[in-house]
């Protein structure tokens, strides 16, 4: 292969040419997977990007491969970086930190969890009661995006007592209560400051703002007859009693505390800085103010 380089050349490396053929294809893969659960228009781009990245990448490839000549310099580069260079304390023994120093148990999200769940269906009754005049219209909505029969359900049907449809909204409500109370196990630590009203705030509006992106493909009826006031309002309900009673159990330590010094797990006053002190040093937080 070097034979092929030109004198001027041999200090050169000979590499395949760049393409973007295969970001094509993968583009237009995703296009059509997308419209078969959009628009057919979607699926018809999908499959021409699809032809001509095949098209395009074949010619590149066959019957002889696409290859450039690079130059090599032998100069060393110096790497220089801004970012200040700080020792941390690292585990003895350990690949890497383990963050946060404290954290729930698995079993303080469960309850969390349940919990809001509970709290949440107030405000989804009081929207049946004040605009429907029935407790059961929410319950009904939520369980209609699972049945085929009650996609076209009236108000007056939604607003009557099913328990079919009571049981299967509990199942959904069950579902989502639960993992998102678990969720709110593992990041509540991780919040610096205040972190009752910023997971009880900042995550339910996230999950607002993709429900509301995302719910006419999940459920076309609910996003038709959804109040995003009151659907917001219980969101908030959620978000605030689950981070309450998830902040309110004791943490457990992680593996990242026992790789602490004796001192500092002991809580034996010393030079040594205190445990929010390395804690905070560790995850880079600064400790709230008491």
């Amino acid at each position: 292969m070097q034979n092929r380089f030109p004198q001027s050349q041999t200090r050169a490396v000979f590499l395949p040419s760049p393409t973007p053929w295969p970001m094509v294809l993968a583009l237009g893969l995703s296009l059509i997977l997308t419209g078969l659960v959009t628009h057919l228009v979607l699926g018809v781009l999908g499959l021409a990007l699809m032809l001509v990245a095949s098209v395009g990448w074949f010619f590149q490839v066959l019957p002889h491969e696409s290859h450039e000549v690079i130059a090599v310099s032998n100069d060393q580069i110096p790497v220089v970086s801004t970012r200040t260079v700080m020792d941390r304390p690292t585990a003895v023994g350990m690949h890497r930190r383990i963050v946060p120093v404290e954290t729930f148990r698995f079993s303080t999200g469960i309850r969390g969890g349940i919990a809001g769940g509970i709290w949440m269906t107030v405000p989804a009754a009081l929207f049946g009661l004040l605009r429907y005049h029935s407790a059961w219209y929410a319950a009904n909505l939520l369980a209609a995006g699972g049945f085929v029969s009650w996609a076209n359900a009236s108000d007056a049907f939604l607003s009557q007592f099913h328990m079919q449809g009571l049981l299967a909204a509990l199942a959904i409500h069950s579902l989502v209560s639960l993992g998102v109370g678990m969720l709110y196990g593992a990041l509540l630590p991780m919040f610096p400051r205040y972190p009752v009203l910023t997971a009880g705030f900042m995550t339910p509006l996230l999950f607002t703002g993709i429900m509301y992106s995302a719910l006419g493909i999940i459920s076309p009826i609910l996003n038709e007859r959804i109040d995003w006031f009151w659907f917001v309002l219980s969101q908030l309900t959620f978000g605030l009693v689950c981070g309450f009673v998830v902040n309110f159990h004791a943490k457990i330590r992680t593996p990242q505390f026992r790789s602490l010094p004796l001192s500092v797990r002991a809580g034996i006053h010393s030079n040594r800085p205190s445990l929010s002190d390395e804690s905070a040093e560790i995850t880079g937080q600064e400790e709230p103010p008491q």
